[in-house]
């Protein structure tokens, strides 16, 4: 909204909020998914860590943080591809309802920053409530 690009009426909020928390929900889902995975097979590589004298919580993240590399992989492959191989949602409904290319191409681009940085913060959050043991993660 501090750029200009998307108003601040319902109309417009509503859709870009939508995109947003519905990508952080999906970064968030297999970013702690696999997580909990990770941690429950390389569960001797955390005891080795904890046997080492690392604390809790740094040896779950060192198992944890591929897992939030992995978690991105989506929304990085999707932001890759926009424009080049589709034609997402907010470009053609924009030229749809009667836009000029470039501000459905400025919004666009303003979604797929979106989220990508909101996609990363839930990935982070996510990671490190898994890591501080906020999931059981025993079998």
């Amino acid at each position: 909204m501090a750029t200009g690009l998307v108003p601040a009426t319902g109309l417009a909020l509503i859709p870009v909020a939508g995109i947003l928390i519905g990508g952080a929900l999906t970064a968030t889902s297999l970013a702690g998914r696999r997580a909990v995975e990770e941690l429950r097979t390389r569960r001797g590589e955390v005891e080795a860590a904890l046997s080492l004298g690392l604390p809790p919580r740094a040896a779950r993240m060192e198992i944890c943080r591929p897992a939030a590399a992995g978690a991105l992989i989506p929304a990085l492959d999707q932001t890759r591809t926009v424009g080049l191989v589709t034609l997402p949602g907010a470009f053609v409904g924009m030229l749809l309802g009667g836009a000029s290319p470039v501000a459905a191409g400025a919004v666009q681009l303003f979604v797929l920053i979106g989220l990508l940085a909101v996609e990363s913060l839930a990935i982070v959050v996510c990671v490190e409530l898994v890591a501080r043991g906020a999931f059981p993660v025993e079998p």
